[in-house]
């Protein structure tokens, strides 16, 4: 193959033409050069001015000179529609016949004195950059002379359209800027309109080979190592896997590097890097040096080449997407275990709360770094992007499916978000949800992580939390009051049971002493009445210590008082019958 370069192109300034308030394509030439029949159209303000397009017609673009140096393409080669221009090039150019492929190209932009040879060249490279980067929708080429997609209908009626003057069959990407690959009807004298791919496309020809060309080790490889398997130099199969072996060598090495090297280190945080970032550093080193060496020394094409690059780019985002998210996730954990106190003390409000907002911003965090991930992975993707675009752009049914389909896990994440500027629940607060108590162990993306008394695990959802009634024993404060209710009997002295309660009270160290000891009769019934006592400690677990040591000791108290006079009965009255009454 010939990779080399002809004289640099000079880069001069085309002015549009404008018909109708709409500006016209850049396809005329930039130099003056003599027509085929010898006629020459330089005008008096110079070569470069000649050639403005002298006529607007919507079918073609009508130009005053074509190709000049290298002539009109032969008539044995058919350009009438998009689709046999650019079947013509690739043909010509797959079988190595470069020279024919050239005629497909628009040189205008040019200079004139361009030779055939560096024609067939720029045709060799465009092959190349076509065979690398762009995979070709034939599908959606035209194979008529208007440019037109043959649709069809039930009525097998007509479809009116206008005619197209321009066709776009891909687009490659330059330091960030699209190139846009056209193919173009134009008009040239009395000659019939034919398709070409356009000056606009071929100017830019030389900087995406730049870009796109052949590696290091393609130029460097000889003839006799270019052995063919799959249509492929079996060198570059070779190749690959020995890059693949290396970067997997080289993820290892830094994964246990940075093992040994970090966790000599006395710093918590430093453990922390050893611990978690290790894996995802070593594989994202390994990948990035398999990426950029792959696209260093050797190149692919076709199929092949777009599918490997798609695989490399995504693993390439996907690993460095999984080194911030890592990274998040460990500050975050370093920042609760060595700035946030003892969560496992209720009183402990602010910890709690702390903890709290670094669980759900971890949590919003990660998923927004997942978010942007998979967005930059679609933006390499020029088909994807444009489903995106176009889904937008025609969002009605689109958003209604993804919003019901994504209503759940959206307004989960949302109540998230509420509960952590809210805080109706923190972690380690003790809640009563649905009849069971617990204490709530997390708060992740989507759901609540409640842990009962009995060590079972309740999923709540966050939205039940946001909009449906739950206790929260410690929103406010983890002291609690819990009372011991008593059946006795009417003749039970219920200032002896409020003495012996404020005497057993404060002989229990549970009693935080925030609550005076208090006994009431309550409530009665036809054999009872019912007496409360109240007593209080620091949290909800301490209380209901407290609460059921006392209720045994005064249980044990009334069956003792008054060898259990006290306790509740049921009293009958017997009246003995008179034998001699006939009455009865």
């Amino acid at each position: 193959m010939r990779y080399n370069h002809f004289s640099t192109t000079i880069k001069i300034l085309v002015f549009l033409t404008c018909f109708n308030g709409t500006a016209q394509d850049l396809t005329t030439s930039k130099a003056g050069d003599s027509l085929p029949d010898n006629e020459a159209s330089i005008s008096k303000n110079g070569p470069y001015l000649s050639n403005a397009i002298r006529e607007y017609n919507e079918a073609y673009f009508v130009l005053d000179r074509l190709n000049t140096s290298t002539g009109l393409p032969p008539n044995k080669f058919n350009f009438q529609s998009p689709q046999a221009t650019l079947e013509h090039f690739i043909y010509s150019s797959r079988n190595g016949n470069f020279e024919d492929a050239s005629y497909a190209l628009n040189l205008n932009l040019l200079p004139n004195t361009i030779t055939k040879e560096q024609a067939a060249t720029l045709a060799e490279k465009f092959y190349f950059v076509l065979n690398q980067r762009v995979k070709i929708n034939w599908g959606g080429l035209s194979d008529r002379p208007d440019g037109q997609i043959d649709i069809s209908t039930t009525t097998n009626q007509a479809i009116a359209g206008k005619p197209m003057r321009s066709v776009v069959f891909g687009e490659v990407d330059l330091d960030g800027r699209d190139i846009i690959l056209r193919l173009q009807r134009i008009k040239y004298k009395e000659y019939g309109a034919f398709w070409v791919i356009s000056a606009n496309t071929v100017e830019n020809i030389d900087d995406l080979y730049d870009k796109y060309g052949p590696r290091e080790l393609d130029r460097m490889m000889p003839d006799w190592a270019r052995i063919q398997f799959l249509n492929m130099p079996v060198w570059k199969f070779v190749g690959t896997l020995l890059l693949i072996f290396l970067s997997y060598l080289l993820g290892k090495l830094s994964l246990i590097v940075l093992r040994k090297l970090f966790k000599k280190s006395n710093k918590i945080w430093v453990k922390t890097i050893a611990k978690r970032l290790a894996t995802p550093a070593g594989w994202a080193i390994g990948v990035l040096f398999f990426y950029i060496s792959l696209n260093k020394l050797i190149s692919f094409g076709g199929t092949f080449a777009s599918t490997l690059y798609a695989i490399l780019l995504i693993a390439v985002i996907g690993t460095i997407t999984w080194f911030i998210m890592r990274f998040i996730d460990s500050f975050m954990v370093y920042v609760a275990e060595t700035k946030i106190g003892d969560t496992n003390l209720e009183e402990n409000n602010e910890s709690r709360m702390m903890l709290t907002y670094i669980s759900v911003a971890r949590r919003v965090l990660t998923f927004v770094v997942i978010i942007v991930g998979f967005s930059v992975i679609l933006s390499q993707f020029r088909s994807l992007e444009k489903l995106g675009i176009s889904l937008i752009a025609s969002a009605g049914l689109a958003t209604v499916v993804l919003g019901v389909a994504a209503q759940s896990t959206l307004g989960n994440i949302i109540a998230g978000i509420q509960i952590a500027l809210t805080r109706p629940a923190r972690i380690g607060d003790t809640v009563i949800i649905d009849d069971d108590w617990g204490y709530v162990e997390d708060i992740r993306f989507t759901y609540m992580v409640v842990r009962t008394w009995d060590e079972r695990r309740l999923i709540v959802p966050l939205k039940e939390i946001i909009s449906k009634t739950f206790e929260n024993w410690s929103m406010t404060n983890a002291h609690q009051i819990r009372p011991i209710i008593l059946h006795v009997d009417y003749k039970t002295d219920v200032n002896a049971i409020r003495s012996k309660f404020e005497e057993l009270l404060e002989n229990e160290e549970k009693w935080d002493r925030d609550h005076p000891p208090v006994v009431q009769v309550v409530d009665m019934s036809e054999k009872t009445m019912q007496v409360r006592a109240l007593c209080s400690a620091k949290d909800a677990s301490a209380t209901w210590d407290l609460h059921c040591t006392l209720r045994e000791k005064l249980i044990t108290y009334i069956c003792k008082l008054d060898n259990g006079e006290h306790l509740s009965k049921m009293r009958i009255e017997h009246e003995k019958t008179r034998e001699n009454n006939p009455d009865q």
